[in-house]
């Protein structure tokens, strides 16, 4: 169903993003991976070894660094059809810690803000700009967009107030970007996903890990990534889904 279609994917290197990449070419799409130079991209790159894939390393939260891999896209594959926001990062703070004395840094909330919901937004902007110029299907369809969340958007935990605040901001642009380009005939939807087996989760002992795919109502485990790349596909190929979040999270609604 991706046969021909031609996604970026931020974030793109490695967990939700780089499952996204992989069943982007396995369905016969074509991918440009974006991720930080310090990323494994081009060590990626090499071991798919598909002539359908590129690596343009990037940093979201830079206008040029985001041109200069439309650029790279425009230069391999003509065209932009679909764009994946999966770059993220976190930290995990409270707002005042009583027991340690200490405050929430401001600086490691505003940086998770720039990279999570700045850095969606920039890909997005710069990005619809170029899918806009494509030729409008059968609907007046242009291209899709699909940005990443987190159940932590509604159900935020301890510890959770910048990534939360900047998954929340993730959510409140969906609709109203999907309305600013439903002119042009580019959707906009966003995933909010629960708990997934990305490297972020992997790093944790197991037994926590264990103990937190208890706490899924079902399928009791973690998330794979190649089921978040599944509900990409879906939003990609349902012209109805627009304006839209949509959580994958196996009915889980964190505690505190």
């Amino acid at each position: 169903m991706l046969k021909g279609v031609v996604g970026l994917v931020t974030g793109g290197a490695s967990g939700l993003g780089r499952a996204t990449v992989e069943h982007f070419l396995k369905q016969g799409g074509r991918v440009v991976m974006c991720d930080l130079p310090s990323s494994q991209g081009s060590k990626i790159v090499e071991e798919l070894g598909s002539e359908d894939l590129v690596f343009a390393p990037t940093d979201v939260t830079s206008p040029s660094d985001v041109e200069a891999a439309l650029m790279v896209c425009r230069g391999k594959f003509g065209r932009l059809d679909v764009t994946v926001n999966c770059a993220g990062i976190g930290v995990a703070n409270k707002i005042f810690s009583h027991n340690k004395g200490t405050i929430h840094s401001f600086e490691d909330f505003m940086r998770v803000q720039t990279v999570n919901l700045g850095g969606t937004f920039n890909v997005t902007r710069l990005a619809v700009a170029f899918m806009a110029e494509n030729e409008p299907n059968e609907d007046g369809q242009r291209g899709v967009v699909v940005n990443t969340a987190s159940i932590a958007a509604f159900d935020g935990q301890i510890g959770q107030a910048a990534y939360a605040a900047s998954k929340g901001g993730i959510v409140g642009l969906t609709l109203p970007v999907a309305r600013d380009l439903a002119v042009v005939g580019i959707r906009v939807c966003t995933i909010a996903p629960g708990l997934f087996r990305t490297p972020l989760l992997e790093a944790l002992p197991e037994k926590v890990q264990t103990f937190l795919a208890k706490t899924v109502p079902f399928p009791p485990r973690l998330g794979h990534p190649s089921e978040y790349a599944r509900m990409v596909e879906a939003i990609v190929t349902n012209p109805m889904m627009n304006g839209e979040v949509v959580r994958l999270d196996g009915a889980l609604r964190m505690q505190a």
